[in-house]
Parts: structure tokens; sequence; C-alpha cells
């Protein structure tokens, strides 16, 4: 295994893509906006109702983000677990056909994870997940050696795994990787909030929330504010507000960041996710906070403009061309 610029830490899920009608996500019974936990026969039962398309593709939140900094030149890698099935083989060549390394990734008993990700006219996406063989991961699975790195991002979904996130938090630790943590969802910082503290606080450099999550967190202030409350927990925060841009306070200066200009959005579907991957990339490379919140605002704008979180060989090339501009 060769040093990474970034382990991403989560579960490897293949994303079936499909557009509903509100009324639709009503009967489903998932948490709209949300990621609900399902088993097999529910997410079977769901997608046999579903009218149209779908669309398939490497998914998964880290994921997404690993597979966006691959492109973007950074060496990535996901650490998480796959079932051996044409599944699993699927993901490990999505990321390999897009650059990622898949040494990190295990293999063990199950189906493969997969979500179906529910698109309403809105472009907003409610997500229901099976996690099969990615949520059987222990810490068994995983020596130092994988967490040769300079930065080890963690999804917040990982907190439903608690003693192998806490695995994870300690080998990152003691192989002198910095930890990035995205909080994943306002479900995981409602039932999990004090446990989340206490790691942002002992771990994590870098912390990542919406909205949404900082809402959970903080209640009813304005940004500004919830931007300067997680600065009490963390050197560096991210916190993403989608149309209306970012903040991110850096060792308690706050930078506040705009969206760019989108004609369309289509699908928020890895929004976050590639938001995340251009600040990051960005921040491997040494670039100011200001400088890593453009790159972010950057990805972010672009995937919204489409379906799922998969952008184009043409953009890709686009991006890459912009970001050397705003780093140079």
């Amino acid at each position: 295994m060769s040093k990474l610029d970034c382990l991403g830490v989560g579960s490897p899920i293949v994303d079936t893509l499909a557009n509903v009608s509100e009324e639709f996500i009503a009967a489903s019974g998932a948490a709209r906006g949300s990621m609900t936990l399902v088993d097999s026969a529910r997410m079977a039962e769901t997608i046999a109702r579903i009218p149209g398309t779908l669309t398939q593709a490497a998914g998964g939140s880290a994921g997404n983000t690993v597979l966006a900094l691959a492109r973007l030149g950074s060496s990535a890698a996901l650490l998480g677990r796959l079932g051996e099935d044409d599944t699993g083989r699927f993901y490990r060549a999505c990321h390999s056909g897009a650059g990622a390394q898949t040494d990190r990734m295990k293999s063990g008993p199950g189906a493969s994870a997969r979500c179906l990700s529910l698109i309403t006219p809105d472009a907003q996406r409610t997500m229901m997940t099976d996690l099969g063989a990615a949520a059987g991961i222990g810490a068994a699975d995983i020596s130092e050696a994988d967490f040769d790195a300079r930065l080890v991002y963690s999804e917040g979904y990982v907190m439903y795994n608690r003693p192998y996130l806490d695995a994870v938090l300690e080998l990152a630790r003691a192989a002198g990787a910095d930890i990035g943590f995205d909080l994943g969802s306002y479900s995981v910082v409602e039932s999990m909030k004090a446990d989340l503290i206490g790691i942002l606080r002992k771990y994590v450099r870098i912390v990542i929330a919406n909205e949404d999550e900082a809402r959970a967190m903080f209640g009813e202030i304005p940004a500004r504010e919830q931007a300067l409350r997680f600065g009490e927990l963390c050197p560096v925060v991210l916190l993403n507000r989608g149309a209306a841009g970012s903040i991110v306070n850096a060792e308690g200066r706050i930078y506040e960041i705009p969206a760019r200009r989108v004609d369309r959005v289509v699908d928020t579907t890895g929004a976050g996710d590639l938001c995340i991957a251009g600040f990051l990339h960005a921040w491997l490379r040494g670039a100011g906070p200001e400088k890593c919140g453009h790159c972010g605002a950057l990805l972010g704008a672009e995937v919204v403009q489409q379906t799922g979180a998969n952008l184009s060989e043409e953009a890709w090339g686009r991006i890459r061309g912009e970001i050397s501009r705003i780093l140079a």
C-alpha cells in the first residue's frame, strides 16, 4: 500500500437513482430529504413500484468524495467492505477506472450495499439504504497499515457502527493522519449528538456539516454563529448552505463563500460530497481557507446540474482547469 493524500471511510454503496413524485415519497414511508436504513425486502418492494428508468452508479457519501478526489488528481482510496458479487465487482471497477486505489476495500459475506436515491421534482433526494455486507465491517478487518494517509475522512453514517468507528479514529491518530468528519445527516446528529461532540473534540481537525445538521446540533441560530460554535470543537469548519453558499471557519476566522450561479438544479445527489472533495483537494495542497471554499463551491455547482454524482470526462477536464486557476 502506498501513502495516500486521503483515505475515505464509509460504506461502498451502489446507487440506484430514480425520479419520483412527492406522493411516491409519502407512500414509501421514508423521511423526506434524509437517509433511512432498510432491509433487502423493503428495498426490492420499493424498487418494484418505481415507474420509469433507473440509473446505477458507484456511490456512498465517502465513496463519492473519494472518486471526485481521484478525478481531481489526489491519491485517494475508500476503506469499506463489499460482498463477493457482481455489485461489488462493479463498484471496484468504477473506482479503479476513476484512478482511485482499491487496496483498502475489504471483502465479506453478504450482498454488497445498495442505496435507492429517490429524486423529487424540486431536485431533493430521499435515500433508502440496504447496507448488506458493508454493515459487517469491524475492528478486526483493519490495521494501522490501512491508515497510511495524510488525511483520514469519515462519513457520519459510520456512527451507526460505533466500535468500528472508535478503531478507525484510534488507528488514524496512531498513524499521524489528520482527521476529517462529515456529520452525514440530521438524523445522525439528532440520535447521537452527545457522542458526536465528544468525537469532534477529541479527534477531528476538519468538521463538515450542512444546514440541517448544524440546526440539529445547535438549534435555530444564525449560520455564522453555528460555524463559530463548531469552531469551539474543531479547528476547521466547512458549513455547507446549498444555494446560500458556505461558511468556512478556520481557527476562529470566518470566510463566507458564495455559491456559484446555476441556471437549473436537476438533482442534489452528491452535491455535498463533491463540495467536500473540492475543499479537501485544495486543503491537501496547502491552499488557504477561502480558496478551499471556492473549490468546493465549483464542484457543488457542477454536480447539481445533472442526475447523480458522476460527472462526464469533459466536465472533469473543465473543473481541473478552473481549480488550477483558483489555486494559482
